[in-house]
């Protein structure tokens, strides 16, 4: 089994502070891990499993690159843009090719946009918003106040706040753009509290910043002491470093000591490509794409994902079913879906856009 890693190089604004730069294997790193896990198994049955990358730099042909590892092999992890991935997707050499979206949280992608061949192990937005507002419910902190940044990725993280907050009764009194042009290295101290002081009364102060560009500097300098939650303080996400339990210490160590670092939940996204991979061989002895695709698909597909419950595919979408660990830097604080949150399917159908919601129709034809 060839396996291709096609990456598009996305350019980073500029952020106030560059102490946590994104590693340049993220993503790359997970899948050399899921490749090493997959040889483990395989080398029992006679399977053998090798990894083919493409790293396409911001001004690169990411449609060349894409066709190359098409002529080499019909399944490919992506870490891309959402219109990149779905321009790959369109590709005569991609109607039967098994595509991992690793790389894009849109929601679009497992809405209006999905397309047959493209499935999700990195979860959408509205998972991880679905997991924040549980939360807020369980705790009863269900009065919240929004500070978003303007990328247009915490813009959209903003918009899946507020899906979430209607689907489970939370209250969302004031959403706010942080326009401040400050350094907040120095005056976080100082602007923070003005830019707050007039926020209505409130239980949680969610902060959206993709970018990681502001949110850094917002617990303990909002005006009232609030816990702060979102993409700063309790995070919700695929994966962290402080994901312990089920094994998942193993893991954990695992890629350290490949990559020389901590696993992302990008990493994590890769390595739960490969695995699905990995085990739907193992179980199908099969290496064409049909065959695979369908035991990907079907009720007999688990992935065994260190997150405590197996992990499979919604039928309607190509979504991976996953739990969702919302943590500060230091701790796992819980992990979604929580207790009382039904579903007459899985409990996991929580967390994002169920098959009522969903508008993708290319899994129905």
């Amino acid at each position: 089994m060839t396996i291709g890693y096609l990456e598009k190089v996305e350019p980073q604004p500029p952020v106030l502070s560059n102490l946590d730069p994104v590693p340049e294997n993220e993503g790359l790193a997970g899948a050399e891990v899921g490749l090493k896990d997959n040889a483990t198994t395989g080398r029992f049955l006679k399977q053998t499993y090798s990894l083919e990358p493409r790293i396409v730099e911001e001004d690169g042909d990411f449609i060349s690159a894409a066709r190359q590892l098409l002529a080499i092999t019909p399944f490919i992890i992506v870490k891309a843009p959402g219109e990149d991935l779905l321009a790959l997707a369109d590709l005569p050499e991609a109607a039967s090719a098994v595509l991992f979206n690793a790389g894009s949280p849109d929601n679009a992608l497992r809405d209006a946009s999905c397309r047959a061949n493209v499935l999700h192990t990195l979860p959408s937005r509205a998972m991880l918003t679905d997991a924040l507002a549980q939360f807020g419910v369980r705790r009863k902190w269900t009065d919240w106040v929004v500070l978003a940044g303007p990328n247009p990725k915490d813009q959209a993280f903003s918009e899946a706040l507020d899906a979430s907050a209607q689907k489970f009764g939370v209250r969302i009194l004031e959403r706010r753009v942080w326009d401040v042009d400050a350094d907040m290295r120095r005056n976080a101290f100082q602007e923070l509290p003005l830019f707050t002081q007039d926020f209505p009364e409130h239980d949680v102060l969610v902060v959206a910043d993709e970018t990681d560009d502001f949110g850094r500097y917002v617990p303990f300098n909002a005006w009232e002491p609030r816990p702060v939650a979102g993409t700063e303080g309790l995070v919700p996400a695929a994966w962290d470093r402080t994901v312990e339990q089920w094994g998942a210490a193993q893991l954990q160590n695992r890629f350290e000591e490949s990559a020389g670092r901590q696993m992302r939940p990008v990493d994590y996204a890769a390595w739960a490509a490969m695995r699905t991979i990995g085990e739907a061989v193992t179980r199908t002895n099969q290496a064409e794409a049909g065959p695979i695709r369908d035991y990907i698909m079907s009720e007999d597909f688990e992935l065994a994902g260190f997150k405590g419950r197996p992990q499979t595919f919604r039928s309607w979408n190509g979504q991976m079913r996953q739990p969702i660990p919302l943590t500060h830097p230091r701790a796992v604080v819980a992990q979604a879906p929580f207790e009382g949150f039904l579903h007459q399917r899985t409990e996991l159908d929580t967390l994002g856009m169920d098959e009522a919601e969903s508008a993708c129709t290319a899994f129905r034809e």
